[in-house]
């Protein structure tokens, strides 16, 4: 993406993209030509009329987020393609000089290409349908109400409320802020949030991970960073994806395989054989034709689109369509247990006040500290369930610090009934307590149980913030929670580790608890937890700890960062799932990202896999779609690529030795159709479990290019011994038709290697084709109208003859290549 910096004189110039250029810190300037002084704050926010006014100039983030490719751009993409182009030519030839049954393959390429517009017309719909189900909406104050409304509804001037995972979406200037921190990593790269006050800046796409506050929208639409990254975040794509940059590759080199193959095709046709010339042009284009494999890019693409249909039928979201092929290929699924193994609910089971404390009076601190938040995380919201405030609160909050997954605490001080003035903290004992502190013990045997145990500490003095606070707290009592475990949790772990997929669980929780709330799911290793306090900071012994434990607590935002970088390190390919702001960093980083759809707004932003239903178990359905796609195209492409190796090389064994082009289109148009098309689409949207494989177009070629060469020599084979058996008037067609027959039989045998391991319904498939054949050879009309009979029985036999040797010559060679490279 190009962006642009504004020089002292006001003009656009070239410049560093804006992330690079961003002072996350930095003050607006209110007397730069450019930037207008900030606006003076409205707590009621706009009224109706001039929110009308606004829209009525343009002045709204009306900039569509698009999720997918527009009508005109699916047609555009289908239809104006090179080789769509090559045959268009050619078919347009064949309509002037030859029948109507050798202009066959353009009424098929207009209707493939009408069944792939179709169907990612319908991926675009499904896509689409579901970002609008998951679209986050920003609080906006209106007439002094705050209400939720779509991103695109927001207008310049609006005052935009700002809460934990809250993302900007437009870019402003902070006019509330009580203990405001936001991450800018996504702009600047930097992980430390910021702490913002009123008046600072605010950047669209930095996201708040404490605190809470408001801003007012000072850039909007196409003015602002936020349409930028949505537009980037959320496109449906088919690039970056190993699968269509092999294919990719394969149609190069393909392009330098026919351009001087089909010259010397042209001149060996056209020019050195005196034949009749429309039949010389038909046997030409007959020859070029089925060196195009026009069908793998369609095929890919349907198979892509209707992934996408039916993984939204799951209320899944594929933000990025390359992620459906990028999770079949994950190694390592690192998890966060909250939101993911346990519901975002908790529950209270009991309190147990420290250093004889009293427990009417931690429950009245409690009641006080549940009303210190507005935006309550899980662990405080089940604080006050457990005990609510009362219509009059006895006890008035002086002073708040909101939880931050960095610290691992929050804090809050009061004006207590009495008059007296207190301060506390509330967060992981192993945190607030020093190593040595006996209450540990207690707190181990809870953890073991895969309880979550906080401590409430008081803080000497009433400053949260003083250095130290937290060192010097006196522990007053622990409050233990009870995590509400997903009843599918353990079935998805299992589908996982039966895929031979690595389960990591990484939380700030403490590790014990973790391991016994994974130990509960079934989790392999959960026994094997580690502190990531005590992991080492050197990438690759801490790559060696990520091997060898699967579970991890106390684990900071930029560790699980660090954690995901380590990994990769190895080779894994790894999945990153959360919900929460602390997970945006290595949702980002990892190679797919998931996230769940009542988690925070910025990690819906980053995330490739939405999961709308918020179900964990819908992973192993993406894993599915993912290994249905690659390892089935593989499959196909094989096909495809055999197809055009055999033609390119029966094309230069014609030129070599001056004689006719043994196939008219119509020809290679039926075996197409019989051996490719039909069966390919089958087996393109079969299920599929096979782990995904690396370097595709090295897998295809192996397999491809010995095929295409063995059915070429065998057809030529036949094409030349049946030219010296036939002779006088309809030679030539009786040689193609021996010819014919070869190619098919090699061909089906073909088909019948890919379409292992059989089922009923693949056996049919390969039989099915096999009928159709015999049914054109059989009926007289068919027979004519694909100038196919065969003449006498020594030639067709020793055609059939012929197909046996190749078909167990194939054999020998693919479980050859099979050995030699593996499957």
């Amino acid at each position: 993406m190009t962006q642009r910096a504004l020089d002292s004189s006001g003009e656009q110039t070239p410049g560093p993209s804006r992330p690079a250029m961003i002072d996350a810190g930095a003050e607006l300037d209110p007397v730069h030509p450019m930037e207008p002084p900030p606006p003076p704050h409205r707590p009621d926010g706009l009224t109706t009329a001039e929110v009308a006014e606004r829209v009525a100039r343009g002045e709204v983030n009306d900039v569509p987020v698009r999720s997918s490719r527009s009508l005109t751009e699916i047609v555009r993409a289908n239809v104006l393609t090179r080789f769509n182009l090559i045959i268009g030519v050619l078919w347009v030839i064949m309509l002037f000089v030859a029948p109507i049954q050798d202009s066959l393959f353009g009424f098929v390429i207009v209707a493939n290409t009408g069944i792939g517009i179709i169907q990612e017309w319908r991926a675009k719909k499904t896509l689409d349908s579901l970002a609008v189900i998951g679209e986050a909406k920003p609080t906006v104050r209106r007439d002094g109400a705050a209400a939720e409304i779509s991103t695109h509804e927001i207008v310049l001037g609006d005052v935009i409320e700002l809460g934990p995972g809250d993302k900007a979406v437009v870019d402003g200037v902070v006019a509330e802020a009580d203990s405001l921190e936001v991450d800018e990593s996504l702009l600047t790269g930097e992980a430390d949030p910021v702490l913002k006050r009123p008046g600072d800046p605010v950047m669209s796409g930095s996201f708040v991970v404490a605190g809470g506050g408001a801003f007012t929208a000072t850039k909007v639409g196409r003015e602002a960073y936020a349409a930028q990254l949505a537009e980037e975040a959320s496109r449906f794509t088919l690039v970056h994806s190993e699968l269509r940059s092999g294919i990719s590759t394969i149609l190069k080199y393909v392009t330098w395989m026919m351009v001087p193959t089909a010259i010397g095709l042209i001149i060996s046709q056209l020019v050195v054989k005196d034949n009749n010339f429309k039949d010389s042009v038909a046997r030409t284009v007959g020859g070029i034709v089925p060196m195009i494999p026009e069908g793998l890019v369609l095929l890919t693409s349907v198979a892509f689109a209707i992934g996408v249909v039916r993984l939204g039928r799951k209320q899944c979201l594929v933000q990025e369509l390359p992620a459906i092929e990028g999770l079949a290929r994950v190694d390592v699924v690192c998890l966060d247990k909250t939101g993911t193994l346990t519901e975002g609910g908790m529950d209270v089971t009991e309190v147990r006040p420290l250093n004889g404390s009293d427990e009417a009076y931690v429950e009245e601190v409690l009641r006080a500290f549940g009303a210190s938040d507005p935006r309550p995380n899980a662990s405080l919201q089940a604080i006050i369930d457990a005990y609510p405030q009362g219509e009059e609160a006895a006890w008035t909050v002086t002073d708040a610090m909101p939880f931050s997954s960095a610290r691992k605490y929050s804090g809050a001080a009061f004006a207590e009934a009495d008059g007296t003035a207190s301060a506390w903290l509330l967060g992981a004992p192993d945190v607030l307590l020093s190593e040595d502190d006996t209450t540990l013990a207690e707190i181990e045997q809870l953890n073991q149980q895969g309880l979550r145990v906080l401590l409430l500490a008081r803080v000497r003095g009433d400053d949260l913030d003083a250095p130290g606070a937290a060192a010097g707290a006196a522990p007053t009592a622990l409050v233990v929670l009870e995590q509400r475990l997903r009843p599918d949790a353990g079935d998805t772990l299992a589908y996982f580790a039966d895929q031979n997929v690595a389960t990591k669980v990484i939380s700030g929780d403490n590790a014990v608890s973790v391991g016994a709330v994974a130990g509960k799911l079934g989790l392999a290793g959960a026994e094997n937890t580690l502190d990531a306090r005590r992991l080492p900071t050197d990438p690759d012994e801490m790559a060696t700890a990520m091997e060898q434990n699967a579970v991890f607590g106390r684990v900071t935002p930029q560790q699980k960062r660090d954690m995901v970088a380590a990994l990769q390190s190895r080779g894994h390919t790894v999945a990153m799932t959360g919900d929460g702001v602390n997970d945006v960093l290595a949702l980002k980083d990892a190679d797919i990202g998931v996230s769940m759809g009542s988690g925070s707004e910025a990690t819906r932003a980053v995330a490739q896999i939405v999961l709308l239903n918020n179900s964990f178990a819908t992973l192993p359905s993406v894993v599915a779609e993912g290994r249905r796609v690659i390892g089935n195209i593989t499959r196909v492409a094989t096909l495809f690529l055999t197809k055009t190796v055999y033609s390119v090389l029966l094309a230069i064994l014609v030129v070599c030795t001056q004689v006719e082009y043994p196939f008219l289109p119509r020809h290679l148009t039926l075996l197409s159709t019989l051996t490719i098309g039909v069966p390919a689409f089958f087996l393109a949207l079969a299920p599929n479990k096979e782990r995904a494989q690396p370097h595709f177009v090295r897998r295809v070629m192996r397999y491809a290019i010995p095929s295409g060469v063995i059915a070429a020599t065998a057809t030529f084979a036949t094409y030349l011994v049946a030219r010296h058996h036939y002779s006088g008037p309809g030679a030539l067609d009786a040689e193609t038709s021996a010819a014919t027959l070869t190619l098919f039989l090699v061909s089906m045998w073909v088909l019948a290697i890919i379409a292992r391991p059989y089922t009923w319904w693949r056996i049919g498939l390969v039989a099915a084709m096999g009928l159709g054949f015999l049914i054109v050879l059989v009926v007289p009309w068919l027979q004519d109208f694909f100038a196919l009979k065969l003449v006498g029985t020594t030639m067709p036999w020793t055609a059939v003859a012929i197909a046996v040797a190749a078909a167990a010559l194939l054999e020998f060679v693919w479980r050859w290549v099979g050995r030699r490279f593996g499957m």
